[in-house]
């Protein structure tokens, strides 16, 4: 009977992560054009500038900020997230990437959020631009700045050189976790 369990959520599961990696977020061929990706990316970020003070500030000297509008997140045991973003430097787009990473362990659902990173210092700027596949914890220590109770945050995680802003989380699955998140560059 155990046995038959473990089949039945080991069948489920990648049934999760097969429906989950042939959606139209996971597939860079079907991806948002980049032109609507800059302005999905462009509203996400005036929304967390709305949102936060906080972010505006450290927004307005960072050297580099990696924008995310729209991570979604699947699982049923074994789960995973994708979603694709920009990197912009001087307020301009200079880059197109994706964000992947898998988990094991209990959960179930579905959701999407969005993801700002803030490089605040060149040279978390420029280790993360001549990485072949950026790893957060791995490559670099992310605080990950979430919004408390009374919507502020923590301005003491503002302090590290990277850092990330989650809002916006929509669905049935809940926490929120960078470590194992890995941003690629999009080929053009």
């Amino acid at each position: 009977m155990l046995r038959l369990l473990s089949g039945i959520t080991t069948a489920l599961a990648l049934g999760a992560l097969l429906t989950l990696a042939q959606s139209p977020m996971a597939s860079p061929a079907a991806a948002d054009s980049r032109a609507t990706l800059d302005v999905k990316s462009t509203e996400a970020l005036d929304k967390l500038y709305a949102e936060s003070t906080v972010a505006k500030d450290l927004g307005a000297n960072a050297k580099g900020i990696l924008i995310f509008p729209e991570i979604t997140k699947g699982g049923i045991i074994v789960g995973g997230e994708y979603g694709e973003g920009v990197l912009r430097t001087g307020g301009k787009t200079t880059g197109y990437y994706s964000s992947a990473s898998g988990s094991i362990g209990l959960q179930l659902g579905i959701s999407t959020r969005s993801l700002v990173i803030m490089f605040l210092t060149d040279e978390a700027l420029k280790k993360f631009m001549e990485s072949s596949g950026w790893e957060a914890g791995v490559d670099a220590q992310v605080a990950v700045i979430q919004s408390g109770a009374t919507g502020s945050y923590d301005t003491i995680s503002a302090q590290n050189p990277v850092v990330a802003f989650n809002f916006g989380e929509q669905g049935l699955m809940a926490g929120v976790s960078l470590e194992g998140t890995k941003v690629s560059k999009l080929e053009d």
